[in-house]
């Protein structure tokens, strides 16, 4: 996969040599390389500690990397003014959805992202409503968003991440906490967001197997693109055992 994305006109996100590391810490990025083209679907599985929401945080400017450079649209992304640019297409699912809810109701939560892109009021909940209705959320609309169950959470954080109308989802262990119906719901919306690009960082192969084309790691590090990690069943029978069992 190449780094320089200007070779290839359709990669919006490319990380070139991206290091960093905290002070008087280890690397926790070494010089990683990735890029990311328009529709491409990606799973990254790897341990804790590996780095993968460091690098989440890294591409929207939560952190500033110590080396090395993350381009977005052919562009250097450097400043806040041109993180303020890449936060308005790119959307973060944090790993915990009480960092990303604030207010007292679901849809003041939802419509807060088009407000502050500069939509007026009535335009917000518009847009706010429709992506309610998208994610099959309508009636959660005037709900109170801390009496929601975790699961219940996570779809109204990626409601507020949708509203903001992004090309790009970064989506942060975004099955921890669900049950399997709601998990099961969410296959579904990954599976129809087909004009979004979005990388997804789950310790779950088969939700990562239902909802992504490729599934990489992390090692030292880096991203291990040239090696896909591929999921495999099978079966087998232990001589304590009495009946053969099925694992992943």
């Amino acid at each position: 996969m190449p780094s320089d994305c200007r070779q290839h006109p359709s990669t919006i996100l490319s990380l070139e040599d991206l290091s960093f590391h905290y002070p008087e810490g280890p690397p926790i990025l070494d010089e990683l390389n990735f890029s990311l083209r328009e529709r491409d679907h990606i799973g990254i599985a790897a341990p804790n500690g590996s780095g993968k929401s460091t690098m989440f945080h890294l591409i929207v400017g939560l952190l500033r990397p110590t080396a090395g450079r993350i381009v977005f649209n052919g562009k250097t992304v450097t400043e806040e003014a041109d993180f303020k640019i890449l936060r308005r297409q790119v959307g973060l699912l944090f790993q915990n959805a009480d960092d990303q809810l604030f207010f007292p109701t679901v849809i003041e939560d939802v419509a807060f992202g088009p407000l502050n892109l500069g939509k007026n009021k009535s335009e917000a909940l518009e847009i706010s409503y429709q992506v309610l209705e998208r994610l099959n959320l309508s009636d959660f609309a005037k709900r109170i968003t801390f009496k929601l169950s975790g699961g219940e959470k996570r779809l109204v954080a990626l409601a507020t991440v949708l509203a903001m109308e992004p090309k790009v989802l970064l989506l942060d262990e975004p099955t921890a906490g669900l049950d399997h119906k709601t998990k099961h719901k969410l296959v579904e919306m990954l599976n129809n967001f087909t004009e979004l690009s979005y990388l997804v960082v789950s310790h779950e192969f088969d939700f990562l197997t239902e909802t992504t084309a490729h599934i990489y790691t992390m090692e030292n590090g880096k991203i291990l693109v040239d090696e896909e990690l591929y999921i495999h069943h099978h079966e087998h029978a232990h001589r304590s055992g009495k009946q053969p069992h099925r694992h992943i």
